[in-house]
C-alpha cells in the first residue's frame, strides 16, 4: 500500500460581477480598467477574491458591488450567473470565478475601484467587438450575462427591473428593444403586454412625454413569471412580423 498522500489543488476563488443597466436607450455594461497586472490597462468585469476562508459567496459578490461600482444589493435585482473554471484562464494560477448578474435603472457614473484605475460604462455591442480588449475569459462571462437577459425577458417579469418604481409602457418597450436588439411595433407591444395578467399594474397616476402628452404610469405587478410568454424574434422573419 503506497504511503502518498493526496494533496488537493491549490485553487483560488472569485467573484465577477455583470452589472448591466439602460442608458441613453443602449443597453451598457460596467467595466473596469484594470491598474494593476495581469492584463494592467485592458478593461475587465469588476470582481475580486474572497475576502478570507470564511466569506461566503454571495456576501463576496455585495462587497465587491460596493467596493469597485459603489451599490448597494438593495438597489438592483442579483442573480448568480455561473461557474467559469477552465484550466489557464487566469495566468496567475487556478483560478475559479463565480459571476454574478446584477441588473438596475439608471445606474450613475461609476467610480474606480480599489486595483482598477477607471471604470466607465460601455454598450454590450461594444464589450463584445472584437476591438474591446477584455481581460481574462470576461467576453464570455458578458455574453452569457447578455444572452440570460435576453432569455429571462420572454418569460419573466425581469424587464422591470431595468425600469425605475414607476415607467411608462414605452419605456418598458425601450428595454426590451434594447436587450433583444430589435425594432417592436407598439401596437403589438402593448397588447402583449396587456394579456401577461400581473405584469405590470397601473400606478394611478401620468407623466409628460417629451411632446407634451400625459402617458399612464405603470409599476411591477405581482407576476414573475409571464405566461403567454412575450416571445424574442429570433430571424427576419420574425423581426417584420413584430414590426407589422
Amino acid at each position: 500500500m503506497s504511503d502518498d498522500r493526496w494533496v488537493p489543488p491549490t485553487v483560488l476563488l472569485a467573484v465577477d460581477l455583470v452589472i448591466l443597466t439602460m442608458r441613453e436607450s443602449r443597453l451598457q455594461v460596467l467595466l473596469v480598467q484594470r491598474g494593476v497586472e495581469p492584463y494592467r490597462g485592458d478593461l475587465a468585469l469588476p470582481g475580486g477574491f474572497l475576502n478570507h476562508v470564511e466569506e461566503d459567496l454571495p456576501a463576496a459578490a455585495h462587497r465587491e458591488l460596493a467596493e469597485e461600482a459603489g451599490l448597494s444589493a438593495d438597489q438592483l435585482h442579483l442573480e448568480q450567473l455561473g461557474v467559469y473554471g477552465t484550466p489557464g484562464r487566469d495566468p496567475r494560477g487556478r483560478v475559479v470565478s463565480v459571476a454574478y448578474l446584477a441588473i438596475a435603472p439608471r445606474l450613475p457614473e461609476p467610480t474606480a475601484g480599489t486595483d482598477a484605475s477607471d471604470a466607465c460604462w460601455t454598450s454590450t455591442d461594444r464589450a463584445l467587438s472584437a476591438e474591446a480588449r477584455l481581460a481574462f475569459d470576461h467576453r464570455r462571462i458578458v455574453a452569457d450575462g447578455v444572452e440570460r437577459a435576453r432569455a429571462k425577458l420572454e418569460y419573466s417579469a425581469l424587464a422591470t427591473a431595468f425600469c425605475g418604481p414607476t415607467f411608462t409602457i414605452s419605456e418598458l418597450q425601450d428595454v426590451y428593444e434594447a436587450v433583444w436588439g430589435v425594432s417592436l411595433d407598439p401596437r403589438n407591444f402593448y397588447r402583449k403586454v396587456q394579456s401577461v395578467d400581473g405584469f405590470i399594474v397601473p400606478a394611478g397616476t401620468t407623466r409628460r412625454t417629451d411632446t407634451g402628452r400625459p402617458a399612464r404610469l405603470f409599476r411591477p405587478g405581482p407576476r414573475e413569471a409571464l405566461h403567454p410568454p412575450m416571445t424574442r424574434p429570433t430571424g427576419p422573419a420574425d423581426k417584420e412580423t413584430a414590426k407589422a
